[in-house]
């Protein structure tokens, strides 16, 4: 499992590229809760997708 993966963390699912930056908010073994600007609120196995960790934009503070 990809430790960067934790709550907080903004994250892209790499098939769904429509769905934008979700943030995680929950992970709960290999089950992840992500709330993508696009989609909403969606439960994803890590055992299926690899979702793609998102840098933050640092002139964005």
């Amino acid at each position: 499992m990809d430790l960067s993966i934790v709550p907080g963390a903004l994250v892209r699912h790499p098939r769904e590229p429509d769905w934008g930056v979700g943030m995680v908010q929950s992970v709960i073994g290999h089950r992840v809760t992500v709330n993508f600007e696009h989609r909403g609120k969606v439960t994803i196995d890590l055992r299926h997708v690899t979702l793609a960790p998102v840098r933050p934009d640092p002139g964005s503070r």
